[in-house]
């Protein structure tokens, strides 16, 4: 296995996708991808990565409407600096596709409140506790480390709530 494939850093290349040819030569290797500074909003492409481990979309187009292909290799994931302004969207979708996250950094996104986007402390705050709520092997987020009393407390507030059982309706005698 060449060691020039584990590591793709493919940034500034005014991407929308990762063209075909490269995809088809190196794919089933990468197991670290930078795709930064490009024009990237749907990541249907990454499903022939099936090595990833690490991935980087930092400044790109991605909203929280996100197309991607289930990554279950995938711990790190950057998306600094894109349009994901609907936080339940963006995470519903990246915890179906990516349960096994323990590194996910959101900065300068509307959906991530911080003190640096005119976010208050309770907003960010909030923000943390509903993330790590939605990723139990989740050891960072943005810049910090999740403590254990902060895990407890995103777990109690965004405790899943139990579903009431419908009552059968009884057969209508006509």
């Amino acid at each position: 296995m060449d060691q020039h494939f584990k590591r793709q850093n493919l940034t500034y290349q005014n991407y929308t996708e990762v063209p075909a040819e490269i995809i088809q030569r190196t794919a089933k290797y990468v197991e670290e991808l930078d795709l930064s500074y490009n024009r990237i909003s749907d990541l249907r492409f990454l499903s022939e990565y099936t090595s990833l481990q690490s991935l980087v979309l930092d400044h790109n187009q991605l909203t929280p409407h996100l197309k991607m292909p289930e990554m279950p290799l995938l711990h790190t994931f950057w998306v600094n600096h894109n349009n994901i302004e609907n936080l339940g969207v963006f995470i519903g979708t990246l915890a179906k596709r990516c349960p096994n996250l323990r590194y996910l950094s959101m900065m300068n996104n509307t959906a991530a409140p911080s003190y640096f986007n005119d976010g208050t402390y309770e907003q960010y705050t909030d923000y943390r506790h509903y993330v790590i709520s939605k990723f139990p092997k989740l050891g960072t987020l943005d810049d910090k480390k999740i403590e254990a009393d902060e895990r407890s407390e995103a777990e109690r507030i965004y405790k899943p709530v139990p579903r009431k059982k419908r009552k059968a309706k009884p057969p209508s005698s006509s």
